[in-house]
């Protein structure tokens, strides 16, 4: 098999906010996560971090992570 080379083009990031919107009749904790999309990919991580920590600064439920969900387009070199 004859592998050709791939470049890996960034197409765009979602940043996902875990909030915990309280506990089932077990007491386990319950989470909701909000995404925002349209993210700039070249976006830097701590300007992500510190914009979700601003934005859970304005939502009703307590922030419990952060994740950045990068994706890209795989094209023949």
């Amino acid at each position: 098999m004859n592998r050709v080379p791939v470049n890996k083009i960034p197409a765009g990031s979602v940043l996902r906010l875990e909030l915990r919107v309280g506990v089932d009749q077990s007491g386990n904790p319950v989470y909701r996560n909000r995404s925002f999309s349209n993210v700039k990919p070249g976006a830097s991580d701590q300007d992500l971090f510190d914009v979700a920590g601003a934005l859970a600064a304005l939502l009703e439920y307590p922030l419990n992570s952060v994740s950045r969900i990068d994706s890209a387009h795989l094209v023949q070199a």
